[in-house]
């Protein structure tokens, strides 16, 4: 186990077990250092942890923001992979998309994607800055309220 490795344990988090994409697609794809990360929905062990719409009260978008860490471990859960088991390979993330199934006007999807946001900081400190995007959404796959993709830059192997 890595530095990486030795920091998910010491924050108390856990990545997902093994799972199976809902689709024909690759959890992540690999161009040169550049990893482009799969979205990943708020699922945990096969089961949407929060469904939508996420409504607008200070609770609901507490969950949601929940159900985004969610994501976000999905997503280290996968780049692991990507790195072939070697999470201190990551060498910066580049960007992440944050999608929130909501009703239209929904204003809070930056509050809800801080959920992955503050992950990928606690978790990989300056390496987890990144660019962002956060939006709602009518739908999302398994009526998930929450779903997060990432670039991430990893060093040669």
């Amino acid at each position: 186990m890595g530095a990486i490795d030795d920091r998910i344990a010491a924050l108390g988090l856990e990545l997902p077990p093994p799972w199976t994409p809902r689709g024909k697609f690759a959890p992540f794809r690999r161009d040169g250092q550049t990893v482009f990360l799969s979205g990943q929905i708020c699922e945990w062990d096969g089961e949407v942890t929060l469904a939508g719409p996420v409504g607008t009260d200070d609770e609901a978008i507490e969950e949601a923001a929940k159900a985004a860490r969610v994501c976000a471990l999905n997503l280290i859960y996968c780049l692991r992979l990507a790195c072939d088991g070697d999470l201190d390979r990551v060498e910066a993330f580049i960007r992440v998309g944050g999608f929130v199934n909501c009703l239209s006007g929904f204003p809070y999807s930056p509050r809800v994607i801080n959920g992955a946001s503050d992950v990928f900081h606690e978790v990989f400190g300056e390496r987890g800055v990144h660019a962002r995007t956060a939006v709602g959404v009518a739908g999302l796959p398994g009526n998930a309220a929450v779903e997060v993709d990432a670039i991430v830059r990893v060093l040669p192997g």
